[in-house]
């Protein structure tokens, strides 16, 4: 989203706009009013002056509210011109003239709102309040003309500022919330991926052992399709839990359901956990889901007839590893070395929570999955990619 038009969406009721610093115009209605006595000298002079002053006037207070062309060139030697004109008619006239003064201050207020700001405030207001001594010979009406040119810049910077700063925090009160849109939008894809994905696996291996089972062994039939039922029931309480943000799996449990899984397709499961170091709740979860995965994978593609997962946990960091003998593919959308959606989204998990993933063909043939994360993850368990 472009500045101009993520200011415009964020823009304020009754905020400042260049439409809201016509009415100080106004100020310039004394001069006005002394082109019209008779015995004010040069009279087109003044009003060449003030068509000028006012134009240009128009031209900077429609452009303040722009970052980039607020900055630009044009501007300041708008300004500048403006000075001159002010300077030029106060000295050459006087009198009602000297409101100008404000009125450039005003302008100067809207253009300029960091550090010159302070300088440029003192120098119009002490050049007015001397302009107006000069004048006048009153240092009442001079200390007036200076203190309120002085703080009409001050104020309408101040102003300007803090209206620029809420608009801002608003759009950035947007983004983040988008953002946080897009991160529950991408969590739920993947819980969903790894859930369904997992679960439909599960339920059509069963089925087949079902029917294989059912002509010879009614009772492991029966079993088997005991064990869908189980599943499906716990596919559903863990796609509440995946709505609400608040599923948390377990490694011993991802273990054994990987055994059943694979032993009801008929590839032989060795399990293997070395290490005593006790994992986090988050790293125990993450992990999970690589199982899940990757035994998934093996089931659905690989061909294999031998699974090894190997669980190796030290003080520091805790390192898992799936190998299979089958022909090498590990999902259904192999893509470089990473495989599918599903590698591709736990490789972004796992990296998010300090740790790593690797996938692809063994050296030993078959498909490898390797996985590595400190034993004390402290992750969210969705982290944003």
């Amino acid at each position: 989203m472009d500045e101009p038009k993520k200011w415009q969406r964020y823009q304020l009721p009754g905020a400042p706009d260049g439409y809201k610093m016509l009415p100080w115009m106004l100020l310039g209605l004394g001069g006005l009013a002394n082109l019209l006595r008779t015995d004010t000298p040069n009279p087109w002079l003044g009003a060449v002056g003030l068509l000028t002053f006012n134009s240009l006037y128009i031209y900077v207070v429609f452009r303040a509210f722009d970052k980039r062309t607020r900055e630009g060139l044009s501007v300041l030697l708008a300004l500048a011109g403006m000075a001159a004109v002010t300077y030029g008619l106060a000295i050459g006239y006087g009198g009602a003239w000297r409101l100008l003064f404000p009125l450039l201050a005003l302008a100067c207020g809207t253009i300029l709102r960091r550090k010159p700001l302070g300088p440029v405030m003192l120098l119009l207001g002490g050049s007015a309040g001397v302009i107006a001594t000069w004048d006048s010979g009153d240092p009442w009406t001079a200390a007036a003309v200076g203190y309120g040119t002085a703080l009409s810049g001050v104020v309408t910077s101040a102003i300007l500022s803090l209206s620029e700063t809420v608009r801002e925090l608003r759009a950035t009160r947007e983004e983040l919330a988008h953002t946080a849109v897009e991160k529950e939008r991408l969590r739920f894809s993947r819980d969903l991926h790894d859930l369904l994905g997992h679960t439909l696996s599960v339920i059509v291996v069963k089925s087949e052992a079902a029917r294989r089972l059912a002509p010879r062994d009614l009772d492991a039939a029966l079993t088997q399709v005991s064990d869908i039922e189980s599943v499906g029931r716990q596919a559903l309480t863990e796609i509440r839990e995946a709505v609400t943000g608040y599923r948390e799996g377990s490694l011993t449990t991802e273990l054994d359901g990987a055994r059943s899984v694979l032993d009801a397709a008929r590839i032989e499961s060795v399990v293997r956990r070395t290490g005593s170091s006790p994992l986090a709740p988050q790293t125990e979860a993450l992990l999970g889901w690589v199982v899940r995965e990757a035994v998934t994978n093996v089931v659905r593609h690989s061909g294999a007839t031998r699974c090894d997962i190997t669980v190796d946990s030290s003080p520091e960091r805790v390192h898992m590893k799936i190998t299979d003998n089958g022909r090498g593919v590990g999902s259904e959308q192999p893509v470089g070395r990473i495989g599918g959606t599903g590698l591709k989204g736990l490789t972004e998990r796992l990296a998010a929570a300090g740790g790593t993933l690797d996938a692809g063909p063994s050296t030993r043939g078959g498909f490898l999955v390797s996985a590595e994360l400190p034993v004390g993850a402290d992750q969210e368990l969705e982290p944003t990619p």
